[in-house]
């Protein structure tokens, strides 16, 4: 259902749907689902979820858009300049503009991966990618977040939301301390791609809430996208209510006013893009500060009268 500054897609209506025209009809076992894009109204985001194949393979390609990823089941390995790096269940990653690289599956299962896109590819520029000579095969490390060679790449599990398990020893999702847990009303926050990668365009975090987790009405200055994974939300979007769940994908645009609460029984937990990065402040902008205010007014000219 769209809105006139929101979407929201529902899991049991997801159509993953091979390509079959642009550079990615030269794939084989490729399927995607698209979710935000140019249709819903989208400047600075592209996301789907994509599903590969074993023995399926992405070619050797380049973007104009920044790139970043989480794999959600199966394995799969990519190939860039730097190497070829397996990723399974929980990994992440970023593709900078222009680099080359290739998706491949040589396991047994199909590989589901979220992949995020800043800004929005556009059909007229074909996508924004280009197909380029193949990368040689390699074969493939798996990521080690804690090896400060692995330059945009992690690892994150629903025990890295965990407040209890911060300690510097058991923070393996990186060596940088901008990963350790934002914690506030319920809420737990880790940075997964940010600038510590290497990101310039967008970001993408894991979220977690608490049986009392609540975000009041906000909204922003750039979009955002959330990928629920665990639980159940109420949230709602310039005043629309929708009861969200694993598999569920909302967006919300620039000044679109938003919240949520956990109204299930245990933890609520999804994965969150946002594009452009945010401005160093006033990247929220909260209904209640200026609810606040304008009670303060009233009463001051109540005052005076």
């Amino acid at each position: 259902m769209t809105g006139s500054r929101h979407l929201v897609r529902w899991a049991s209506e997801a159509t993953f749907t091979p390509p079959s025209s642009g550079w990615a009809a030269a794939a084989k076992g490729l399927r995607r689902w698209t979710v935000v894009g140019e249709d819903a109204g989208a400047v600075h985001t592209g996301f789907f979820i994509g599903e590969l194949d074993p023995g399926g393979y992405l070619p050797t390609h380049v973007h104009s858009y920044e790139s970043s990823f989480f794999v959600v089941d199966g394995e799969a390995v990519v190939d860039t300049p730097d190497g070829a790096f397996r990723l399974v269940p929980g990994d992440y990653g970023l593709v900078p503009v222009g680099v080359p690289h290739r998706w491949r599956n040589d396991g047994a299962t199909a590989v589901r991966w979220a992949e995020m896109q800043a800004p929005t590819p556009r059909a007229a520029h074909s996508g924004d990618t280009l197909v380029v000579p193949e990368l040689p095969t390699a074969e493939p490390v798996r990521v080690d977040a804690r090896d400060p060679r692995t330059r945009r790449f992690g690892t994150i599990t629903p025990a890295h939301m965990d407040p209890s398990k911060q300690s510097q020893d058991l923070l393996a999702v990186s060596a940088s301390m901008r990963t350790a847990l934002l914690v506030y009303s319920g809420i737990t926050v880790k940075m997964m791609v940010d600038s510590d990668l290497g990101a310039q365009l967008a970001t993408m975090f894991m979220v977690q809430y608490e049986p009392d987790g609540v975000a009041g009405a906000h909204d922003h200055p750039f979009e955002e996208t959330y990928y629920f994974l665990e639980g159940q939300t109420e949230a709602t979007f310039d005043g629309e209510r929708y009861e969200l769940g694993p598999g569920d994908v909302a967006w919300a645009g620039v000044g679109c006013v938003h919240s949520f609460r956990n109204i299930g029984g245990g933890p609520l937990r999804w994965l969150e893009t946002q594009a452009p990065q945010p401005p160093p402040r006033h990247s929220y902008r909260f209904a209640r500060d200026w609810e606040y205010l304008r009670e303060r007014l009233d009463q001051d000219e109540q005052g005076r009268t």
